[in-house]
């Protein structure tokens, strides 16, 4: 396959790899974008199925559990058949699924219903991640937390239309089934032009820890491997489990911490959401400057300075610096962790980032309730001395993320 190494530049790759770029892309977008259309729409659906809060929240936990088997099986669907094949497959039942819950009658109907997009979801989760390692690989220099920050923004995008759709009081399940539609267009345009599978001797990349060779490992160190994956796998679960605390309790903590108004304390998660969105687009440059030890080191100690303002200020404005800090710390971290992930050598690298996605996954749904528990021994702010522990580690084992070259 046509490609392109080391200090080689963008405009020397072969015209499928930047195309192929630009379709996963269109990818992260369109899975930003569709999880969010759900998301917007949750108290529509509630109110429609007549569900609880207590009932939804236990079918919240089930689409995950889905999410959780669909990333286990995609892996070494991916490894065996190819990250595109298994990308269109995701992305079809995604798009399939996605108006499920807006017609489901009951709380039955809904369970399966989420069940089924969680599954669909989880598995386009790796799968598009694993064509996302494929490219940058070709790419010759870090380019995955850029298709990170385009998911954030299809999330955005998502949470534009359906607010539009809802103000002029569209039918839910027509908006549902006509993303379902353009959702299936848009796959079909995209899906065709991404990487087809290669064997793992045939990827190139340059010899350094922001992208490293991919020549396979023999029989001998695999379990050396397979702990690697565990080590990264358990990074992921303290980074991913940092960012659902900020997901679900920034608004809150400075609500309570400081006395505030919602509306103010809004603006917790709004510094968090747009400084990491901000992040992942920057992130890749510093990585290819510096390389995915320093982005995983350093981002993990500047999260942890945000952390720690947070708990220690008593002030509005420093509240709101500790948030953006911690997402700017937050940004990159990830996306290194799914490349170190997929760039280990092995000939089951799909199979290797599934694991590390549904450990970190894990770590996502964990946080919330972990720092929910904690808060009833004292108070919420100092409950987020915990999230604070777990990632200064992460920056003091930010050496798993290097790979061999």
């Amino acid at each position: 396959m046509a490609g392109t190494v080391g200090s080689m530049g963008a405009s020397t790759l072969a015209p499928p790899i930047r195309t192929a770029r630009a379709a996963v892309f269109a990818v992260f977008g369109l899975n930003g974008f569709l999880c969010s259309m759900w998301v917007v729409h949750i108290p529509a659906i509630s109110q429609r199925t007549g569900v609880s809060h207590a009932t939804l929240g236990m079918l919240i936990l089930l689409m995950a559990l889905g999410g959780i088997a669909g990333m286990q099986a995609a892996g070494p669907l991916a490894d065996r058949f190819g990250s595109r094949a298994l990308v269109a497959t995701a992305g079809v039942w995604i798009s399939l699924t996605v108006a499920g819950p807006s017609l489901a009658t009951g709380p039955v109907t809904l369970g399966v219903a989420l069940v089924a997009f969680g599954a669909g979801n989880g598995a386009l989760d790796v799968s598009m991640n694993a064509q996302a390692v494929q490219v940058e690989r070709n790419y010759g220099r870090p380019i995955l937390s850029a298709f990170h920050a385009l998911w954030s923004c299809g999330g955005f995008i998502g949470s534009l239309m359906g607010a539009a759709t809802m103000h002029r009081d569209w039918d839910l399940r027509t908006t549902m089934l006509g993303v379902g539609i353009v959702s299936l267009v848009a796959l079909g345009l995209s899906a065709t032009r991404l990487l087809p599978r290669v064997a793992p001797a045939t990827a190139a990349g340059p010899p350094r820890d922001s992208l490293p060779s991919t020549a396979p490992i023999a029989s001998g160190p695999r379990k050396s491997a397979t702990r690697k994956v565990f080590a990264l796998a358990a990074i992921a679960f303290a980074f991913l489990m940092t960012e659902g605390t900020a997901n679900d309790w920034s608004a809150l903590q400075v609500r309570e911490h400081l006395g505030v108004s919602n509306a103010t304390a809004a603006l917790a998660y709004g510094a968090f959401a747009a400084t990491m969105t901000a992040g992942r687009f920057t992130a890749d440059r510093i990585s290819a400057r510096f390389g995915r030890v320093a982005i995983v080191r350093w981002g993990a100690l500047l999260a942890a300075a945000g952390l720690a303002l947070v708990i220690a200020s008593p002030w509005v404005p420093t509240t709101l610096l500790g948030w953006a800090l911690l997402g700017v710390g937050l940004s990159g971290g990830v996306p290194q962790i799914f490349s170190a992930a997929g760039n280990l050598g092995t000939d089951t690298a799909a199979t290797d980032m599934s694991r590390v996605f549904s450990l970190g996954y894990l770590g996502f749904l964990a946080g919330p309730s972990v720092i929910g528990w904690l808060s009833t021994l004292s108070s919420l702010t100092a409950a987020l001395a915990f999230p604070l522990v777990l990632i200064l580690t992460c920056a003091a084992c930010a050496r798993i993320v290097r790979t061999s070259s």
